[in-house]
């Protein structure tokens, strides 16, 4: 499904979203983001969301906007995010100093061998990390970004694209399930 498509399936109760969708995958609705910045976060917000269906029209989307080698960027940042994210917000949470001193032993070898441009990559990275709830990650990819001059406003408009996508990700989601039975039909 192209965009006008998803925003017509989305249910009246997600009007705004409908909305939304419709602004900020645009330069005039992502203000401080080009083109390529706004449909790479858009798929890898995408692909956070964890909703396959809905990913895979963004990336046919995306890739109608965007080179190859972004897309892939994209999705790379995804996924070095899903990991990275789960580690770094347990050692947020665990409140335990001594954690933080050890080695993460983990392969990170994506971040510094992405292909794309190193702002995107942090841009992308900001929006999935906002997705997957890392404060800790959040922190430390909107300080690098400020650090390079990246405006506050762009900072804003990727978080504003991750947002609206994980929004209609999860609306979606809920739209084409299966209802459940009802209580009275699963105790008889």
């Amino acid at each position: 499904m192209n965009i006008d498509q998803i925003r017509d399936v989305l249910p009246d109760y997600a009007r705004d979203l409908k909305l939304n969708l419709g602004s900020v995958l645009t330069a005039q609705g992502a203000p401080g983001l080009n083109e390529k910045q706004i449909w790479s976060i858009a798929l890898a917000s995408a692909i956070a969301a964890r909703n396959t269906g809905f990913a895979r029209d963004i990336e046919a989307q995306a890739k109608a906007h965007i080179a190859d080698v972004e897309v892939e960027g994209a999705k790379a940042a995804a996924a070095i995010m899903g990991m990275n994210n789960i580690y770094y917000r347990f050692l947020h949470l665990v409140e335990d100093g001594e954690y933080q001193s050890m080695p993460a032993r983990l392969r990170m070898n994506v971040i510094a061998n992405h292909g794309i441009d190193k702002l995107d990559f942090e841009l992308i990275s900001l929006a999935v990390s906002a997705v997957n709830g890392c404060g800790l990650c959040v922190t430390s990819h909107e300080k690098k970004l400020r650090s390079h001059e990246v405006s506050r406003e762009a900072i804003q408009s990727a978080v504003r694209i991750a947002a609206t996508i994980h929004a209609v990700a999860v609306t979606l989601e809920y739209e084409q399930s299966e209802p459940a039975a009802p209580a009275a039909e699963l105790a008889a």
